[in-house]
């Protein structure tokens, strides 16, 4: 990449257009990538050479949806291009007329603090979610991932 060439901004995209491997940085399981990756609500920032970052959300239903992935590549990450995305993704759930917009993570590591600095607050824990839903064990700053913390943003 050239780095004196700035990432570009989001563009809303069809969710199977996206990278598997850039999403994999975010949810590591190709299995339930692929439960919510073909969907019209999805956005990419692209650089010259490739997708920089991208999210994929989903309705629930006509009050909620859910954040699915946000990913950023690791060699674009502390730009900004998280929060950038994250902000259009919340103004278009938003227009759509939605009240809450969740995103499920681990109980560990920065994706928590990233979404609370966004003001998600912590709703609901799924106790060994990792553990039952995942073939691998996932690790993060040395612990193992066990449990998964469900948090909402209220939008109206």
């Amino acid at each position: 990449m050239n780095p004196s060439r700035k990432p570009g901004h989001p563009q809303q995209v069809h969710g199977s257009s996206l990278p598997l491997s850039l999403l994999l940085h975010a949810d590591p399981s190709p299995r339930l990538i692929e439960t919510y990756r073909h969907t019209p609500h999805a956005w990419r920032i692209d650089d010259q050479e490739h997708t920089a970052a991208a999210a994929i959300v989903q309705p629930q239903n006509a009050q909620s949806w859910e954040l699915m992935n946000i990913a950023v590549a690791p060699s674009h990450q502390g730009r900004g291009l998280g929060a950038q995305l994250l902000s259009t993704v919340i103004d278009y759930v938003r227009a759509q007329g939605a009240h809450t917009l969740t995103v499920a993570t681990g109980t560990i590591g920065y994706p928590l603090f990233f979404y609370q600095r966004a003001g998600f607050r912590v709703v609901a824990v799924e106790p060994d979610y990792f553990l039952r839903y995942y073939d691998e064990a996932l690790f993060e700053d040395g612990l193992q991932h066990k449990d998964r913390l469900i948090l909402s943003l209220a939008l109206k």
